[in-house]
């Protein structure tokens, strides 16, 4: 080593490209939880489209969970012209659309099946109702919800959300 000097490497533009390379590819909207705001925003969109076409009001869902099992996830949601409803003759405590919302999503991420649609009995805290759809993607399990109006409706309304993230995730 006598008569070598060491001297330090400055960066080179290929080692900055590929920094920013790594970057974008750690924001991709196809990474749940990396991205996932913008595409659930969307998948909020078209579900609140869904739901302005079919005149019904309530909360919608979306989330999403890598790999076979729902161990945590990313989720977003909308209020699509009610949060809750107030007392009725058919309802006489009103409605936490939110929360019926959510139920359904639990209940498919227990199940991984459509909410209403276990071929159980509904577990304590789970309402059995349907208006939830998943499916999984190329990332892992993809969740959209929704509740307001008649179980037909929310289905419809809740695969309108699905397609837009089975689309890219």
């Amino acid at each position: 080593m006598e008569g070598r000097t060491l001297t330090r490497k400055k960066p080179c533009l290929r080692g900055l490209l590929t920094l920013s390379m790594m970057a974008m590819a750690l924001n991709a909207p196809n990474v749940p939880g990396r991205g996932f705001d913008k595409l659930a925003d969307k998948a909020l969109l078209a579900m609140q489209q869904r739901a302005v076409e079919l005149k019904v009001k309530g909360v919608a869902v979306v989330a999403c969970s890598e790999g076979d099992n729902v161990k945590s996830w990313s989720s977003k949601m909308l209020v699509v012209g009610n949060l809750t409803t107030g007392p009725s003759q058919n309802d006489p405590a009103g409605a936490n659309l939110l929360a019926i919302a959510y139920n359904k999503a639990a209940e498919m991420a227990a199940t991984l099946k459509p909410s209403g649609s276990a071929g159980r009995p509904p577990m304590k805290g789970e309402l059995g109702w349907q208006g939830g759809v998943m499916a999984k993607g190329r990332t892992g399990l993809l969740i959209a919800a929704f509740s307001g109006g008649p179980s037909a409706d929310d289905v419809k309304i809740s695969q309108a959300g699905l397609a837009v993230l089975a689309g890219t995730l």
